[in-house]
């Protein structure tokens, strides 16, 4: 590969962990690190309406699911940048054969080529 190309991946991958850490930064903000109570304001030792915990706790699970959805996605994006440095990028960790760029394209952090993927997403689902 290119080292114009890498460096045009290496840039893609950095805005994009650049994105994930502000919106967890965000999400961390906004919902984590508080209690409950610290969360509403409530200054009363009363819980106040069932309805009102419920929607509270949605919203810190969701809050919880998007960042560990994106803790996993700059785990991979990570390893693609390790793997620039190493000189693997772009190569598939299963077959080792090149990676289309149509696909690192779509998902620059990918480590198999579509061949391999699919093979392991229907070893995964039973499906042949």
């Amino acid at each position: 590969m290119k080292e114009s190309d890498l460096k045009k991946y290496e840039a893609m991958l950095l805005s994009k962990k650049a994105e994930l850490l502000h919106e967890m930064g965000y999400v961390t903000d906004a919902h984590g690190g508080t209690t409950l109570k610290e969360a509403t304001g409530d200054l009363s030792s009363h819980s106040y309406h069932m309805a009102d915990q419920g929607t509270d706790h949605m919203e810190r699970e969701m809050a919880f699911m998007v960042s560990s959805k994106s803790g996993r996605l700059i785990y991979h994006i990570d390893e693609a940048l390790r793997r620039i440095k190493d000189g693997t990028f772009g190569i598939c960790e299963t077959c080792g054969k090149q990676i289309s760029a149509s696909r690192l394209q779509a998902v620059p952090h990918a480590r198999m080529c579509i061949q391999c993927k699919s093979a392991e997403e229907e070893k995964k689902t039973g499906r042949r």
